[in-house]
């Protein structure tokens, strides 16, 4: 007996996979919704990490989970900063690529390694992930946690000092917030000559 697949057709899906496919689609369009809201995703998100906080402290236990937690929380914070091209690897000239200072020199764009969207995501998943492990006594460990505190502050200077002098090494503000914004040919021609 010849199957579809055998006579070119589609092959058949099971319900299983059928019912994972169309959660997968309800579940992209859930995310494809709350893409344009920045601001409502990022108080939905620091909302969570409140939420997370509170049960830690409430329960006086937990602290590897929130150590970790603060941990990946802190790449994904320098994945945001950073350039998706890294200056330092771009060896073209004595000092590398530097952004443009002056109206002649070509405009480069700062493009992130990590996006805004996959940088939300990626904490709302992670503190939801470290919620579903407080639940378990397993992941309990004993620690004294004041050493955690001073050694995820001692971390985050230096990482963020390390950072800082790389962006101010290559001219870049991964911010828009401040940025001088040029107007176009139209705008200017329409200043100097008004109809």
């Amino acid at each position: 007996m010849m199957q579809d697949e055998d006579l070119g057709g589609t092959p058949r899906r099971n319900i299983f996979s059928q019912g994972l496919m169309r959660l997968s689609q309800v579940y992209q369009g859930y995310l494809d919704v709350w893409t344009p809201h920045a601001i409502s995703r990022w108080i939905f998100a620091a909302f969570l990490l409140a939420i997370f906080i509170l049960r830690i402290l409430l329960t006086q236990g937990w602290y590897i989970v929130t150590y970790a937690l603060g941990i990946y929380h802190l790449n994904l914070f320098i994945a945001f900063l950073t350039p998706k091209i890294d200056p330092a690897m771009d060896f073209d000239d004595g000092d590398g690529p530097e952004l443009p200072t002056r109206s002649n020199e070509e405009f480069r764009p700062f493009i992130r390694r990590l996006p805004e969207f996959k940088f939300w995501y990626s904490v709302t998943k992670s503190t939801i992930f470290g919620m579903v492990c407080t639940l378990f006594d397993c992941f309990n460990i004993p620690v004294f946690w004041p050493i955690l505190v001073m050694y995820f502050i001692t971390l985050f200077c230096i990482t963020m000092k390390r950072q800082i002098k790389h962006m101010v090494k290559y001219r870049y503000l991964p911010f828009t917030h401040g940025k001088p914004k040029y107007q176009n040919h139209e705008d200017t021609s329409r200043l100097i000559h008004p109809k």
